[in-house]
């Protein structure tokens, strides 16, 4: 006899869990197992972020996926209230609209369950729970205000799902909106991550005032981050990480402004993106001396990032001259790619018990 139960356990997914009595029965699960696998694994998964919130529809294939759908939609939650603790009314409502927009494509594809995951921007305000309980009374979908740790183990595996990080120590970098995680890691082995409530959105209220930004609000950026990374630094004293691995907005653009000034097409199906260091201060160079408008002309760049990509590229920088780089990556994978794979990895282990 097989018996499905469901739990609440991460964001309300749930967990096979079988009885099985009969050598003759394990035989059917395992010529059943495909079937019953794609069938209960056709799943969405919402991102929540500072800035942008992710929607990526997925169908398992066997011990692989096919992506059905992914978009992303700039809600800038943290905006006129992440430095004050709060969400502020005009992007609760923005919250709210986008996730009743993923609810009706959800609803199209026929999807039977949802991950979500809010992070930073939620966590940290006095009416993010709120916002969350709003969420679920107006849609249903109920979000799992994830820990900064959480988070980077979450974009640590997308990370490694997305590259070959082999025996070599990577430092992986993922600059949100509202905290930045930071992972040393190879392949196999995670060394030390931590995440810092210093992201994009936080940054801009706090240092860019100016536009082109003033040579004195980045020498404040940069005597800030040597303050508030002390950690970052001591550990990469350690273990001496020389590749930094970048992931999600900031860096997607970058690559993307880097392919379009080299004539690249990029395979937007690609696990991982191009953006060789020696390019990157050629860009960045630019990027400071230009104002909002003009960096909108800039081939590549888009309009949710045209703001924060001045204090994420200045950070960028700082932190390949602090630490000796000597490479650059841009993994196509993050946080929502890390749910998937977690998500998979759960059932499949429940499953096969490996």
């Amino acid at each position: 006899m097989i018996r499905f139960i469901q739990i609440e356990d991460f964001n309300n997914a749930f967990l096979m869990v079988f009885s099985l009595r009969k050598n003759s029965e394990i035989r059917k699960i395992a010529i059943q197992f495909p079937a019953i696998l794609r069938a209960l694994m056709k799943i969405a998964i919402i991102d929540m972020g500072t800035n942008t919130f992710h929607l990526l529809i997925t169908e398992v294939e066997g011990t692989g996926y096919e992506i059905l759908h992914k978009e992303r939609s700039s809600v800038r939650i943290g905006e006129k209230g992440i430095n004050k603790g709060e969400i502020a009314p005009s992007a609760w409502d923005r919250a709210i609209e986008t996730i009743k927009n993923f609810k009706t494509i959800i609803d199209t594809f026929k999807c039977p369950q949802t991950f979500a995951t809010a992070t930073s921007a939620v966590r940290n305000a006095s009416n993010g729970k709120d916002l969350v309980d709003k969420i679920f009374q107006e849609t249903g979908i109920k979000a799992n205000v994830i820990s900064g740790e959480k988070e980077a183990e979450l974009i640590l595996q997308g990370s490694r799902k997305a590259l070959d990080l082999g025996l070599e120590k990577h430092l992986i970098m993922d600059i949100g909106g509202g905290s930045i995680e930071f992972i040393i890691a190879n392949q196999k082995e995670t060394f030390w991550l931590e995440s810092f409530e210093i992201g994009g959105q936080r940054l801009v209220e706090l240092f860019h005032s100016t536009d082109p930004i003033s040579d004195e609000e980045i020498a404040s950026l940069r005597r800030y981050f040597d303050t508030q990374l002390q950690r970052l630094v001591e550990h990469c004293e350690i273990h001496q990480p020389k590749i930094l691995v970048g992931c999600s907005g900031t860096f997607d653009t970058l690559s993307d402004i880097y392919c379009e000034l080299n004539n690249i097409a990029r395979d937007d199906n690609a696990t991982e993106y191009p953006l060789p260091i020696e390019a990157f201060d050629g860009i960045y160079q630019d990027i400071l001396k230009k104002k909002r408008e003009e960096r909108m002309e800039i081939p590549g760049m888009i309009e949710m990032r045209v703001d924060m990509i001045v204090v994420a590229t200045i950070l960028i920088s700082h932190l390949i001259d602090r630490l000796r780089i000597k490479k650059l990556r841009v993994s196509g994978y993050a946080l929502k790619e890390g749910v998937l794979v977690n998500v998979i990895e759960s059932v499949q282990h429940s499953i096969t018990g490996k």
